[in-house]
């Protein structure tokens, strides 16, 4: 059985990078936090940050 990918809806997506972008906790407590990956976490932020 292979791997499921998870399905973020937009607004889950600029909640957790908003949360990143106001820089009032570490890249840890969002990943834990949110249960998404660090490096996920940090391309939502600048796709925020471009648009």
């Amino acid at each position: 059985m292979g791997n499921i990918r998870k399905k973020y809806l937009p607004v889950f997506k600029a909640k957790v990078s908003l949360e990143a972008l106001k820089e009032e906790k570490t890249s840890a407590e969002l990943t834990s936090e949110y249960k998404v990956h660090p490096g996920q976490i940090r391309r939502w932020k600048s796709i925020a940050l471009r648009e």
